[in-house]
């Protein structure tokens, strides 16, 4: 009889055993996890309150980043949307260190990977922002010196250099977060490729009337001083 209880008790206890080892952790990842959700709405509130001093929205809305919001069908504020990514970033973070403190090697590893990736994901998103607020500003450029050399088509000009530093900062993009890197590399290869000869293909049709003016007022500039010659004589 005290063979078949120990049977029994002997699972339970460790059961138990293993309990009282995993409590401490667990209720550690609950305060963690509770001061995170305290932090992040913290630093949301000041994030917000930073973005409206400095008019972040009024901003937003001269460099087109509320045009693209919009485009992805966000309704909000620019300076919400800051907010909320940070505020769920900094509960993803808590989140991660939480789990970090149940001590579970599987889970440990996840945690290792995830703060391993985290700076490539960071740099990823500000490689994106800057790079859309470079294009627009290069392809702006672009367009007003087309258009003040009297070039008829500055706005495909224009157009033409945003789409093309586009893909090079998506390319970028892809390439730091390590998402099939030789994919994006051929990818990348063939649409510049595409992308160039389609302008020159363009270009080259487009312009033949007026390359053949620049010829013939070329040829009558070189005929006009023989022409004068003659008559001197």
């Amino acid at each position: 009889m005290s063979d078949f209880l120990n049977l029994i008790l002997e699972p339970l206890q460790e059961v138990f055993h293993k309990f009282q080892q995993f409590a401490p952790n667990f209720l550690a990842m609950l305060v963690i996890l509770l001061l995170g959700i305290l932090f992040a709405w913290l630093l949301r509130a000041v994030v917000q309150k930073l973005l409206a001093t400095l008019q972040f929205d009024s901003w937003s809305d001269r460099k087109g980043f509320t045009t693209l919001m919009r485009k992805g069908d966000l309704w909000g504020k620019p300076s919400l949307l800051v907010g909320a990514f940070v505020f769920w970033s900094t509960i993803i973070v808590a989140l991660m260190t939480g789990l970090s403190a149940l001590n579970i090697n599987a889970i440990d590893q996840l945690v290792t990977q995830f703060f391993t990736y985290l700076p490539r994901a960071m740099s990823a998103i500000l490689i994106l922002a800057v790079g859309y607020v470079f294009s627009g500003f290069v392809s702006r450029a672009v367009l007003i010196t087309a258009v003040n050399s009297g070039y008829h088509y500055a706005k495909l000009l224009a157009e033409a250099v945003r789409i093309l530093l586009t893909t090079l900062i998506l390319a970028m993009v892809m390439e730091q977060l390590q998402i099939a890197p030789g994919i994006v590399l051929a990818a990348f290869s063939i649409i510049c490729g595409g992308i160039v000869l389609a302008l020159s293909i363009s270009f080259g049709v487009g312009g033949i009337d007026a390359a053949r003016r620049m010829i013939e007022r070329q040829a009558s500039k070189q005929e006009q001083p023989a022409e004068d010659s003659i008559d001197h004589l």
